[in-house]
């Protein structure tokens, strides 16, 4: 039996603290002449590896030989106070485990009798040898040696062990000129003796003055492929009860239950199931009633907040884990917004309702993963600046998704960029490129929820989604926390009204563009009802007066009542269509909505429609149908253009159009094309009415318009458009007048 207490020197084999101690240790000596309880907890790892070629003597092959071992050592060291004042007992449970493998490949070409070509023949051989060990309730020493500095060393000395040696060979054979029968052989498990170890730590760690009658911290040491690794946790003069461990696990992403230990510098992602682990030990001669009680010790308040309170009945000299899930939403997050990069998680034992030990652990919260969906004329670029936007935010450990970043896990078709008129997906289709890239995103961070920010018609690509393919999961929390769209055309844009028909005319097919029409997206609200429980969010652009045969605020693409629709959570802002990605973006209307602690997170939850969305007032008599590619919705007004036409300019080129003009109370043209297009709008006297020119903030957004807000007279204008670009373009425009 191996023994500890604080005195000078004992005899070999014993668990020991020298008497040599720093002032508050000797203090602490006087005060507390019992020996120490806890837990010590050894491993050591091995790994090691060779491979050769060599030619045969034939010359005309090569053997090649692969070598792998890796050996793994654990021992769990259950230290107890014993009978005898001053001293304690060591008991290790210890398992061993060691597997060597070699393969070897030979290969060669001969020349068999009677054939004239040669043949290529191998033989394969693989040689396999384990040893392992269990075995437990060992006398195992453990020498606790102070120092007067306050430093102090640990050491081990574990004993040798029984275990068991096996093996299997086994060969197989090709080619050969008669065929040779391989075999596989096993041979029988024999004892094997394994030997003890003793390992001790640098000397460097240092008793805490504030409290000398508690020992805790690790050691790692390596030498060529082995690491050992020793961590201790003891005390002395503490109570019958104490905490061994506290330690974290999720579930990983995909399979509910597959629980995990949380990696430190990994942490958890904000949304996760925790499930918290104390494990409580009882170093008394009768069985104990203990209560843990799990606590928060960063409240924004500074009190610490109960999460959980477990009793449980512990024997004598035993442990017991007690366990609660926890969860983890909002946890990277202060309510007020500042990151929350470590989550202090306290357990406390108490002994007839008195406190007798606690412990604290740190957990890194990492925020939700966040998937960016582009919307019309983009692609994932649009979002290029975000994730450095979300770092500066948060930490690194806050990812930016953008969908079609990584196109082997999803990639979107909405045209690419302004002035691209080929095929596009639809949004049933792209909707299912964002379901591939949330799995994508949820499988790299192991997170069970995610938030989305989605601009423009991405907008509506996650409304599809979450209404149609969003699943749901055994927590009663949504997939997706909250939708936070910016600049979305929710009831469409009559600027869709405007440039579709004329594709359409030319036998074009533009998906992502003819679903924007108002009449179209009144069948989409009619039949996308659901939200699941996700929060909704809308930010509506309102600097322009006017747009696409409507006056009233827009962001240049979308009027404000169309992106505000039904939803409650809205905001409005003097930001253009376009900027609605950069940082002002971010900073105005995406952080406040996401980055929120647990006390709005959850208030978040309870005020997300449960309802089915109400489509907008009007619209009840669409068609509750979904529209196919070819498929024209009949029977809701739309804006039609007064002139439509499709010019192609090579670089360098210059043309000029011919507008028939009524007599209006202001006219208008939109059009669309790459930004290295001008657009000059001239009157019937020659004079210049309006411009849209390469350079300019106008030329970078998506639909791009003239407008005269004046009475206008029956003549004929004239519209100059000039390609400054190396390429190529195409434009597509038309005119309308009378806006209102």
């Amino acid at each position: 039996m191996a023994f500890l207490r604080s005195l000078p020197a004992l005899a070999s084999g014993l668990l020991l603290s020298g008497a040599a101690v720093s002032v508050a240790a000797s203090a602490a000596d006087a005060r507390c002449p019992r020996g120490w309880t806890g837990s010590v907890q050894y491993f050591r790892s091995q790994a090691n590896s060779s491979s050769k070629s060599e030619k045969r003597v034939s010359g005309k092959g090569m053997d090649t030989t692969n070598w792998s071992m890796t050996s793994d050592y654990s021992a769990q060291i259950a230290v107890r106070e014993a009978a005898e004042p001053g001293f304690s007992v060591g008991r290790a449970n210890i398992n061993v485990s060691s597997v060597s493998t070699e393969t070897r490949a030979s290969m060669d070409q001969h020349m068999c009798s009677g054939e004239r070509t040669p043949r290529s023949m191998s033989g394969n051989f693989i040689s396999k040898s384990e040893t392992r060990a269990n075995d437990g309730g060992l006398a195992t020493s453990v020498d606790v040696n102070m120092n007067p500095d306050g430093t102090y060393r640990i050491g081990i000395r574990l004993p040798k062990i029984t275990g068991t040696a096996s093996g299997s060979t086994s060969s197989s054979y090709s080619g050969q000129c008669t065929p040779k029968r391989g075999i596989n052989q096993s041979l029988p498990a024999t004892l094997t003796s394994i030997d003890g170890v003793t390992f001790s730590t640098s000397g460097n760690d240092r008793v805490s003055r504030s409290d000398p009658d508690k020992l805790s911290g690790s050691h790692s040491a390596s030498f060529q492929n082995v690491t050992e690794t020793l961590s201790w946790n003891l005390r002395r003069c503490g109570g019958l009860l104490r905490l061994v461990d506290v330690k974290f696990e999720d579930m990983r992403f995909p399979t509910w239950n597959d629980w995990k230990q949380v990696e430190e510098q990994t942490g958890t992602t904000d949304g996760n199931i925790v499930r918290i682990t104390a494990v409580v030990a009882n170093d008394g001669p009768e069985e104990k009633s203990a209560t843990v009680k799990f606590r928060d010790t960063q409240k924004a308040n500074k009190k610490d907040n109960l999460l959980d309170e477990i009793s449980v009945n512990i024997p004598s000299g035993e442990e017991r884990e007690v366990a609660f899930e926890w969860d983890s939403s909002g946890y990277a997050w202060y309510d007020d917004g500042r990151p929350r990069l470590t989550q202090q998680i306290k357990a406390e034992v108490e002994d007839l309702g008195k406190k007798v030990d606690d412990m604290t652990r740190g957990l890194k919260v990492a925020p939700k993963p966040l998937v960016l969906v582009h919307g019309l004329w983009s692609n994932w670029k649009a979002w290029e600046s975000w994730q450095g936007i979300l770092t500066a935010a948060h930490s690194a450990d806050w990812k930016a998704f953008p969908v079609g970043q990584n196109p082997h896990q999803g990639i979107m078709s909405t045209g690419e960029e302004m002035g691209n008129f080929g095929p596009t997906n639809t949004i049933a289709q792209n909707a299912n490129e964002l379901k591939s890239y949330i799995d994508y995103a949820q499988k790299d961070r192991n997170a069970w929820h995610v938030d989305i920010a989605a601009h423009s018609m991405g907008g509506l690509i996650s409304r599809r989604y979450i209404h149609a393919s969003m699943p749901s999961y055994p927590d009663g929390k949504p997939q997706v926390q909250h939708l936070v769209m910016l600049g979305t055309p929710n009831m469409g844009s009559r600027c869709a009204d405007l440039i579709s028909p004329a594709l359409e005319a030319a036998g074009g097919s533009m998906n992502a563009l003819r679903e924007l029409r108002p009449s179209v997206a009144a069948q989409f609200n009619a039949i996308h009802i659901e939200r699941k429980g996700v929060a909704f969010s809308v930010l509506a652009g309102n600097p322009l007066p006017a747009m696409c045969y409507m006056l009233g605020a827009n962001d240049g693409v979308v009027a404000v009542p169309s992106a505000l629709w039904t939803i409650e959570d809205n905001a409005q802002q003097s930001i253009l269509h376009t900027d609605m990605t950069g940082a002002v973006g971010f900073s105005s209307f995406v952080k406040p909505r996401v980055a929120i602690g647990p006390d709005k997170q959850a208030q978040s939850g309870k005020q997300a429609a449960r309802k089915p969305m109400s489509g907008q007032s009007g619209t009840t008599n669409a068609r509750l149908l979904l529209i196919g590619a070819d498929e024209e919705p009949t029977g809701l007004a739309s804006a039609a253009p007064g002139f439509s036409k499709i010019v192609e300019l090579a670089p360098g080129q210059t043309t000029t159009i011919s507008l028939p003009v009524e007599d209006a109370r202001n006219f208008g043209v939109t059009f669309v094309a790459a930004n290295t297009v001008s657009a000059t709008l001239i009157d019937d006297k020659g004079l210049v009415a309006s411009t849209n020119l390469t350079g300019t903030p106008e030329a970078s957004q998506i639909f791009r318009s003239l407008f005269v807000a004046r009475q206008i007279t029956k003549g004929s204008w004239t519209l100059t458009l000039r390609n400054d670009g190396k390429s190529k373009r195409e434009v597509v425009l038309s005119a309308w007048s009378n806006a209102s």
